[in-house]
């Protein structure tokens, strides 16, 4: 009896505690399993985030929000390491960029800076310039004085005008009508020079011949003379000496005029009476060792035997011999 109480004893132990099941086995299915090591078991939630972190990085880097495909996120290797993707920074691209148009801001205001400063001594000198010379010749006149000038006019010969001292690249500043302008330099001088040939014989030729500078001739020279005398003092009111009645030859004769003059105003004295030579009666003309004649006209001027001093070679005046 007690073998049969035994028995069944042991046989309620085992229903009231089923057998476990065996190692690596799947409880009721009768398989066996691997039971995870602990190593597994800590790696596995360590490649979950370093998963996750990957692929947000991939994210930020390439600016797109298209997840990784399953199997990209299921491939990474516990223990290997991972790259790091960097988010690529443009403003080391756009840098240059902004620098130009940084330096080209600045070299805009440097120039408008550069202009106004220009202005501010334009406007001094014009104030401040008092003194007037004359032109020497007809000149252009610009705006500045480089190359981006613009001609805005011109000053005839002859002209007085108002200077302020100022030169720049080959060009003087003058002052016309209250505006500064530039003329070619080297034909200013402090001289009043004699009108233009043709300006004199225009005038000589319209009946205008009033001299007014108190000069005159003697009584009793020839008509011409006093009238070569007259035309003379009216275009070259400068000059103030003449020559007459001599005891020599043709002055004796009271035919022939000395003008005393020299240098280029000679030659413009005797140019303007070589041009109007017809209606002032004039015969020849000698001057800085030169002669015209009517009789030899076409020859122009020819030159003269030296005769030796200044006065004798005619540098210092014009000799008029009229009709």
């Amino acid at each position: 009896m007690a073998d049969i109480r035994h028995e069944r004893d042991t046989a309620a132990r085992h229903e009231d505690h089923p057998t476990a099941p065996a190692a690596g086995t799947t409880p009721g299915s009768g398989r066996r399993f691997r039971r995870p090591s602990r190593a597994a078991l800590v790696a596995a939630p360590v490649a979950v985030v370093a998963t996750a972190a990957t692929v947000a990085v991939g994210v930020v880097g390439s600016g797109s929000a298209t997840p990784l495909p399953v199997a990209a996120q299921d491939s990474v290797v516990v223990g290997e390491p991972l790259e790091r993707v960097v988010p690529v920074s443009r403003a080391g691209q756009r840098q240059p960029g902004l620098q130009r148009a940084y330096d080209r801001n600045a070299r805009r205001v440097a120039r408008a800076e550069a202009r106004e400063a220009a202005a501010r001594a334009t406007r001094k000198a014009v104030a401040a310039a008092d003194t007037r010379l004359w032109t020497t010749a007809p000149l252009n006149l610009w705006t500045l004085p480089g190359g981006d000038a613009r001609k805005v006019g011109t000053l005839a010969e002859g002209r007085k005008v108002l200077v302020t001292g100022r030169a720049a690249q080959g060009r003087e500043e003058v002052v016309v009508k209250g505006l500064s302008r530039w003329v070619t330099a080297g034909y200013l001088t402090s001289e009043e020079p004699a009108p233009p040939v043709e300006e004199v014989a225009a005038r000589a030729a319209a009946g205008d011949a009033t001299c007014s500078n108190g000069t005159s001739v003697s009584p009793g020279v020839s008509p011409n003379v006093a009238k070569v005398h007259a035309a003379t003092c009216a275009a070259f009111p400068q000059i103030t000496s003449y020559g007459d009645f001599r005891s020599d030859g043709e002055h004796s004769q009271g035919i022939a005029l000395d003008i005393m003059v020299s240098g280029d105003l000679g030659w413009q004295v005797a140019e303007y009476l070589r041009a109007n030579h017809a209606e002032l009666g004039i015969s020849y003309l000698i001057y800085a060792q030169k002669i015209w004649s009517v009789e030899r006209s076409g020859e122009g001027w020819r030159g003269m035997e030296d005769r030796g001093s200044t006065t004798a070679n005619h540098y210092d005046h014009v000799h008029v011999t009229t009709y």
